[in-house]
């Protein structure tokens, strides 16, 4: 499989699969340091990122959004001090796509 860092997401309309236990299976292994999270039913990706002080944190939030809207792929972010707290899942539908398993990717790739 391609590296996920290097693919696009693609537009996920509301009809559009969730990832199968058995993608699922193999994409969680390409994000290890990520869990998946069940919220109100939602199967969510999850990691929280550590920082020295809340600046840092800020600075990661600010180029998490930049790249947020580069994929026009959303997460959920809580920034506090010295950690942000990022979750991933496709709103529309209501669970996990790939794109967000590409985001989780990419995420990881802001601390290089």
């Amino acid at each position: 499989m391609t590296a996920l860092t290097q693919m696009k997401c693609e537009a996920c309309q509301a009809d559009a699969p969730k990832v199968t236990d058995a993608e699922l299976a193999e994409l969680i292994r390409m994000v290890p340091d990520w869990g998946v999270q069940v919220r109100d039913g939602i199967m969510q990706l999850e990691r929280v990122y550590k920082f020295k002080n809340f600046k840092l944190a800020m600075a990661f939030t600010n180029k998490l959004a930049d790249l947020a809207e580069e994929e026009f792929h959303h997460p959920g972010i809580l920034t506090e001090w010295g950690k942000v707290t990022v979750t991933w899942w496709s709103h529309s539908i209501k669970g996990l796509h790939k794109n967000d398993f590409i985001m989780a990717a990419k995420t990881d790739q802001l601390l290089d």
